[in-house]
């Protein structure tokens, strides 16, 4: 199933909270919002794909459960970034400090706030330019450290601020480093 990218700017430009309305009426479909308001109307993923994800999210959950730090989210979640899109990676998490600035309103809706970690895991569908273009959108509206998991070539592209992307053949496992402390990524059950 491939991504659809919709340009309505010519018809109509949703607000904030239309498009919120627009992905609760539609719960079967992911979307995303480019930030030159392009709507992305994505498929659900398949049961591989899933079940990937849901390890990648049951580890970051487990660790940010035990260091109390941050808190952790899953693919269902879009955040609104400061460059106006609006952006689901497959798992994130944000400083504890950062989250509570929000107002319970934004915490409800899309959070207006950019994660300082992500986790993008590639889908068999997924063009690899696309979600590496993500990947910099994220560190350019404020992502500390970012990961990209190509699970066909087992290729780990790790994105950090300042730094040039970094590319890891199998790794067994990755390390949060100094963004989530402690925080060790277990690839064997991804693969």
């Amino acid at each position: 199933m491939n991504t659809f990218t919709v340009n309505l700017k010519p018809v109509l430009e949703l607000t904030d909270e239309q498009f919120f309305n627009l992905c609760q009426a539609n719960r079967d479909l992911k979307f995303e919002r480019s930030a030159t308001g392009e709507l992305i109307i994505m498929p659900p993923t398949g049961g591989e794909t899933g079940n990937k994800n849901a390890r990648i999210t049951q580890q970051l959950m487990n660790w940010t459960d035990a260091d109390g730090t941050g808190i952790a989210f899953d693919s269902s979640t879009c955040f609104k970034l400061p460059n106006g899109a609006d952006r689901s990676p497959d798992a994130a998490w944000i400083k504890l400090q950062r989250w509570n600035t929000l107002t319970d309103e934004q915490k409800e809706k899309f959070p207006p706030v950019c994660p300082d970690f992500v986790i993008e895991l590639l889908s068999p569908s997924d063009s690899l330019k696309a979600a590496q273009e993500k990947m910099r959108e994220y560190l350019d509206n404020g992502v500390s450290l970012g990961l990209l998991i190509n699970r066909k070539y087992r290729q780990v592209e790790i994105y950090r601020q300042g730094k040039e992307v970094e590319v890891l053949e199998s790794p067994p496992t990755i390390s949060g480093e100094d963004i989530l402390k402690g925080f060790v990524l277990e690839l064997a059950k991804i693969w």
